[in-house]
């Protein structure tokens, strides 16, 4: 059973989290009485916080609006979120980088250790995204914070895999074992990037189809990931860059490579995870991917400008074919 400190922390930590508590709700989430949720709220009184008692059947409680701000608590999912929250600051595009530093570094000074220290193991890599944002798909903190302390310690990381196909739970088989190097957040997922030691390769993981298994293997040495930039590499594998049949982030398979003669600025919202590279005021070159070659080819004449193929064969022979397509269509005329 809860002592009654620690009930009286977490009663506070409900009323500032909602303008007003209905008793009976706070006695629920408390499993007490209301008669103790009465209590308690004259505790916190008598301790200095101004808690207004509002009247009607389902009178409550809420925390009055002053000068002073009541000691911040946070419980350990509020920790993973504000460590979410102000990490990320970089990647909303408004001048706050530094300011959410500062804060972050404020929070921490004033938590309890075992708090400080969840916070402290949670850091990613935040991705600006590109194009319309994709569908969220939600990852337990506890995930996240095993994942980012097994790459903050260099320790090999082992987990089951849900076969995103089947949309199976983890495998019961033998654990996945891979030395995490990388946490990254883009456009409302997590991955992992990450030397996968059974296969002798990168891949990059969806974490909301990891399940951390413990303890973690032994230490590892860091290697460098494929170019030097995390944010490239990860950005290029979205494009489809060596995306083999063990890709577990179960990209399309034909990538290609052009020129588009079309201003990067025009071209680039319309790419999703395509990288566009400015070549000029009236060129770009645009690597991105799709499941055929010949869809992948009309994809690109959506633009409605003149395209050079750089790679591969494979993307000009689509181009051929649907040229070919399009000729018979147009020399058969309506029906």
């Amino acid at each position: 059973m809860a002592t009654t400190t620690s009930r009286l922390l977490r009663l506070l930590s409900l009323l500032q989290t909602r303008r007003a508590w209905p008793g009976s709700l706070l006695a629920d989430r408390l499993g007490i009485s209301r008669r103790t949720v009465r209590r308690d709220v004259d505790r916190l009184r008598a301790m200095g916080y101004r808690i207004e008692a509002t009247m009607g059947p389902d009178g409550g409680y809420r925390l009055e609006a002053g000068s002073e701000v009541p000691p911040l608590l946070l419980d350990d999912d509020q920790v993973v979120a504000l460590a979410v929250a102000l990490q990320a600051a970089t990647a909303t595009g408004a001048a706050i980088d530094e300011a959410a530093v500062r804060a972050l570094g404020t929070v921490r000074q004033v938590m309890p250790s075992r708090l400080r220290h969840r916070l402290d193991a949670l850091t990613f890599t935040t991705l600006p995204a590109a194009g319309r944002p994709g569908a969220a798909d939600p990852v337990a903190p506890d995930v996240l914070v095993a994942i980012s302390a097994a790459v903050r310690a260099h320790e090999v990381l082992r987990f089951d895999h849900a076969d995103p196909r089947a949309g199976t739970p983890a495998a019961t088989g033998p654990p996945r074992r891979v030395e995490p190097h990388h946490l990254v957040a883009s456009r409302g997922r997590w991955y992992l990037v990450a030397w996968d030691l059974d296969r002798d390769d990168w891949r990059l993981f969806r974490a909301d189809r990891l399940t951390p298994r413990t303890p973690t293997g032994p230490r590892f040495t860091p290697r460098e990931v494929p170019g030097g930039d995390v944010a490239a590499y990860v950005a290029a594998r979205f494009a489809g860059s060596d995306a083999g049949a063990g890709d577990a982030t179960g990209g399309p398979p034909c990538r290609g490579t052009v020129v588009l003669h079309s201003p990067a600025a025009v071209v680039r919202p319309f790419v999703g995870d395509g990288v566009v590279e400015d070549l000029g005021p009236d060129r770009c070159r645009l690597t991105t991917s799709s499941w055929s070659w010949v869809a992948l080819a009309a994809s690109l004449n959506r633009f409605d400008t003149d395209v050079d193929v750089v790679s591969p064969p494979e993307l000009t022979d689509a181009f051929a074919r649907l040229a070919a397509r399009n000729a018979a269509t147009a020399a058969a005329g309506p029906s």
